[in-house]
């Protein structure tokens, strides 16, 4: 999927470079050049310097074979502006917007684009949302820096060990249910169809890691 971000802060940032790990292209639009420092040397991704809800700088972007835009700046209003020209301009039906303010986010919510607060799991959330998975968190501790959720893992995974996962996703496979029952799996745990699988992770993290699941076991994996 192609996917354009505004904004290029700490959520912006986290964003893109999970995106492009699991496999997505991605643009990233900031007025500031400087913040596209925080993507790293390596980031595969385009930068756009401008105003994000700006019709041309969204075109620079590549709005118009876009599949998903996120509005993650550090403006209500601008992030409002931007989901909306992305959803009613250019017809993207994957748009979030990250708002701060509680009551203008409920009124966003009923028109239709998902949006998120400054909660620790907002990147989490983003990336899940973007990418079309619908599985929610089953547990978070009270602080929401850990997160427990179960995973959809791609037929090729079934045969690997725990220890193979873990190592691919960058989370700890905390439980099985295997027939039922529940089994507390060590890294020589070998993995089998119809296990249900769940992950202990820290938020900002989980997006990624459900992301990776999904996809085919490297070459390397298990080598």
């Amino acid at each position: 999927m192609y996917v354009v971000i505004m904004g290029c802060g700490r959520v912006g940032s986290a964003l893109a470079r999970a995106l492009v790990r699991v496999g997505h292209e991605v643009a990233v639009i900031d007025r500031d050049p400087e913040a596209f420092r925080r993507l790293g040397k390596n980031f595969a991704g385009a930068t756009v310097t401008g105003v994000g809800f700006d019709r041309d700088v969204l075109l620079r972007a590549g709005i118009e074979r876009a599949g998903a835009f996120a509005a993650v700046s550090s403006g209500d209003n601008s992030n409002i502006i931007a989901a909306r020209v992305a959803r009613e301009t250019f017809g993207i039906e994957r748009v979030v917007a990250r708002i701060y303010d509680a009551k203008r986010a409920a009124v966003y919510e009923r028109l239709g684009i998902p949006t998120i607060a400054t909660v620790p799991w907002t990147t989490d959330r983003f990336l899940r949302t973007i990418v079309g998975d619908t599985t929610t968190t089953t547990w978070r501790d009270p602080t929401g820096t850990v997160a427990i959720t179960e995973l959809t893992l791609h037929d090729d995974w079934y045969g690997h060990t725990v220890r193979d996962l873990e190592t691919a996703i960058g989370a700890r496979v905390a439980f099985v249910l295997r027939f039922g029952q529940g089994v507390l799996p060590d890294g020589r745990t070998v993995l089998q169809a119809e296990d249900k699988i769940y992950i202990a992770a820290l938020s900002g993290n989980v997006g990624e890691a459900v992301a990776l699941a999904t996809t085919t076991p490297s070459s390397e994996v298990g080598s």
